[in-house]
């Protein structure tokens, strides 16, 4: 290991919608935090784990800082967002390139009460037709004490990552890892499942159901090199049942299936995926129920 090794977080902050989890599977090289182009996708601090020869670190995936806090959900999702800034070593503020909005500004000001480091990165860039309309944009940032750098991207492209893991690791104390080496993620692998199976039908619903539905995981075991896993798929209504499952099944098999590939890729065995649908009135408005279902931040 080399004498200057260096080990530290890096959170990952933002709007909703700006690349936050693609970022944290491209800098890991696996999915860990699932995507969807719709908001409250990402509900959990989640950790992925970047191991290289000279440092070891955990970029923290949150969910988006918003100005909807009339449910529960709403309100675990900012503290969730907000509480994952404490104790780190390093802030990713991610933007979209050529945007800023009322969002944006709202978690500037929470990040002006902090004393980290902050690197402001436009994500996106791929998408700006020409790159010389960047210069009047990133030009609005510069000198500004509050970024102690700017680094413009291309999550989904993996353009100019490895030059902001030199930025963020330049600022991480020295220290031994904190993980194995060929760790991937802070979080379990039933805690992977669920999430899987979120992904997979928030994506097939679309509008329609997407911020209604929550997977516990009842049985997660490996049994002669099979691991079986059953998922329960909360909704609020009994109506919603229908919309989850599907005619004649088709949305749950369809989902089940996607989200079975991607654990068999991720775990690195056959598994074998039961889901049930059920339903638990004002699940997402009531922090009791929450707190069961996990989400306890």
């Amino acid at each position: 290991m080399a004498d200057d090794f260096r080990c530290g977080t890096a959170t990952i902050v933002g709007r909703p919608n700006v690349g936050k989890s693609t970022l944290l599977n491209r800098l890991v090289g696996q999915k860990v935090s699932i995507t969807a182009s719709k908001p409250q996708t990402t509900r959990h601090r989640i950790g992925g784990v970047l191991s290289r020869g000279d440092a070891q670190i955990v970029f923290v995936d949150t969910p988006g800082i918003h100005r909807d806090r009339r449910s529960a959900m709403s309100r675990y999702l900012n503290r969730t967002a907000r509480g994952a800034v404490d104790g780190v070593d390093v802030v990713i503020f991610m933007v979209e390139a050529l945007r800023w909005t009322d969002e944006d500004d709202d978690v500037r000001r929470e990040l002006r009460e902090g004393r980290k480091p902050v690197l402001l990165v436009p994500n996106k860039i791929d998408r700006v037709p020409g790159r010389a309309a960047l210069l009047p944009y990133l030009e609005r940032f510069r000198g500004e004490d509050e970024f102690d750098e700017i680094i413009p991207i291309s999550a989904r492209r993996n353009e100019s990552l490895g030059a902001l893991v030199d930025q963020v690791r330049a600022r991480l104390p020295v220290a031994p890892a904190m993980f194995p080496p060929d760790a991937l993620t802070d979080r379990s692998e039933r805690f992977l499942a669920g999430e899987l199976v979120r992904e997979k039908l928030t994506r097939k619903l679309d509008q329609e159901l997407p911020y209604r539905l929550a997977v516990e995981i009842e049985r997660f075991r490996r049994k002669k090199r099979v691991l079986h896993v059953s998922a329960v798929v909360w909704v609020e209504r009994p109506s919603q049942k229908g919309i989850v499952i599907g005619k004649g099944g088709r949305v749950l098999k369809a989902a089940g299936a996607e989200a079975r590939a991607n654990m068999e890729s991720l775990f690195g065995s056959r598994v074998h995926l039961e889901i049930w649908v059920k339903a638990r009135a004002g699940w997402s408005n009531d922090e009791r129920v929450l707190r069961s279902l996990g989400h306890d931040g």
